[in-house]
């Protein structure tokens, strides 16, 4: 498989599991895999696992490094879904094994990591034209965890 390099890489800290997470990400994903791992030694934080891999045929890095910097979020990974099984596919992932459901499409999966899980209508709905449909909509999904795309058309077409 001929690997692409990207400019822009995200880089994620663990606290210990940036394997664990990569191997994770690499399973729920397609085109997806863990390209690289090694371990440095003799760091300021010790022991540091630096491990390459790709999702969506992104590349990312992550690092095992200790409990210095905590995911919050701040910083979310959205991806856009163009059916409900889809959503209901990344949802059940990555909520599963101490995930958490957040509002909003918002969820962290077990790794405390922040995501957000659309329907890729979405983008249509909310943009600016007709200012009650946007109301609907976004009434409609205040009120959701995991987003219902028929319910969120039913909100924009004042169903």
């Amino acid at each position: 498989m001929a690997t692409i390099r990207h400019k822009l890489v995200p880089h994620l800290w663990f606290e210990r599991q940036a394997r664990e997470a990569a191997e994770f990400y690499a399973s729920v994903f397609e085109n997806s895999w863990v390209e690289s791992s090694v371990t440095l030694e003799d760091t300021p934080s010790g022991s540091v696992e630096v491990v390459t891999f790709f999702v969506l045929g992104q590349e990312f890095q992550a690092i095992s490094a200790g409990p210095l910097v905590p995911f919050n979020e701040s910083i979310s990974f959205m991806v856009k879904c163009d059916t409900q099984q889809e959503i209901d596919y990344y949802w059940d992932k990555l909520t599963a094994d101490g995930g958490q459901e957040v509002e909003c499409g918002w969820l962290r999966d077990k790794f405390g990591l922040s995501w957000q899980i659309v329907p890729a209508v979405l983008d249509e709905m909310m943009q600016p034209g007709d200012p009650a449909a946007l109301a609907r909509i976004t009434q409609a999904f205040l009120k959701m965890k995991k987003f219902d795309i028929a319910a969120l058309v039913r909100a924009f077409e004042g169903r």
